[in-house]
């Protein structure tokens, strides 16, 4: 679905908060080589499989639009990242979404063993917010703020373990727009949106400025899983690097399967308006950020 070509401009930038990303990532986190040698294996086999850095990839844009410095938001970044992947590692166990590939090769789980995927997930939660609160970089109020931020989003009620028990309990029961949006908020926004509020907090953003990003930001979440479920019926294993018709295999609340393709497409539009719209309540060059709304619409993985 394409509504604007200005996604190749955060293509771009994703591409160079890759780099900059993974060239961190690989110094903070435990080469396979030291012990436990299978824990850190199965560590860098997950973190180190592909994928976007979407999340800290949009902390940096925030951070950018707002004039923080890229050095300062570094680790951050990469602390966003490794509590996504422990969620993904999770996400895939046979008892919560049992899958067997992710980014376009085995899932930790399988690759490994069980135990060792859910030991893989509990080290990258733990090292994640290590990893916040030792950066001497930054005064120690502000650790405590970001440590705040991440740790809501990724437990309850308001962040991604909610989320994801909201998304199990759909799988046997029928779900109203209402429940299904609530889950999409939380088990994919609540990451999305700490991410970029992250960003604001990093550069002293006034609480104006930081509601705008909220409410970017929330949107933005809502429109990745909603495309995310349109994807899951209309790409390949290929374009996704996951299987694709999981979700109506499981019988998963999607918006695909409660409003149907073509309904889901206007809700794709809204969820973008209302991103775009936030932007224009700061004061600030925001095309970076308007151009991370076109990437996600426009994706197609």
């Amino acid at each position: 679905m394409v509504i604007n070509s200005d996604a190749n401009y955060a293509r771009e930038f994703l591409a160079s908060c890759r780099t900059l990303i993974d060239s961190e990532l690989d110094r903070l986190i435990p080469q396979a080589s030291e012990q436990p040698q299978r824990v850190h294996e199965a560590i860098r086999w997950s973190v180190f499989a592909g994928g976007k850095r979407f999340r800290p990839a949009l902390l940096l844009a925030v951070g950018e639009t707002f004039d923080a410095r890229a050095d300062d938001l570094l680790r951050t970044a990469c602390a966003l990242e490794m509590i996504h992947t422990y969620s993904l590692i999770h996400d895939d166990l046979p008892s919560m979404d049992d899958d067997d590939l992710r980014r376009g090769r085995a899932t930790c789980h399988v690759k490994f063993d069980e135990a060792t995927a859910i030991l893989a997930g509990d080290a990258l939660q733990a090292l994640a917010f290590q990893t916040i609160a030792e950066d001497e970089k930054l005064d120690a109020a502000l650790r405590v703020q970001l440590i705040s931020e991440v740790s809501r989003a990724s437990g309850t009620p308001e962040g991604m373990v909610a989320g994801q028990e909201l998304d199990l309990n759909a799988e046997s029961r029928e779900v109203n727009g209402d429940e299904l949006e609530r889950i999409h908020r939380l088990k994919t926004g609540a990451l999305i949106r700490a991410a970029a509020r992250c960003g604001a907090l990093f550069a002293g953003a006034n609480e104006d400025e930081l509601a705008a990003i909220t409410e970017y930001a929330t949107n933005l979440g809502l429109l990745f899983q909603i495309t995310d479920d349109l994807l899951d019926v209309t790409a390949t294993a290929e374009d996704l690097g996951k299987t694709p018709g999981k979700d109506a295999r499981a019988s998963k609340a999607t918006f695909p399967a409660l409003f149907g393709i073509a309904s889901t497409n206007e809700r794709i539009k809204s969820a973008y308006r209302y991103s775009c719209e936030a932007l224009k309540k700061i004061n600030r060059s925001t095309e970076l950020l308007a151009a991370m709304v076109e990437f996600v619409v426009n994706r197609d993985n």
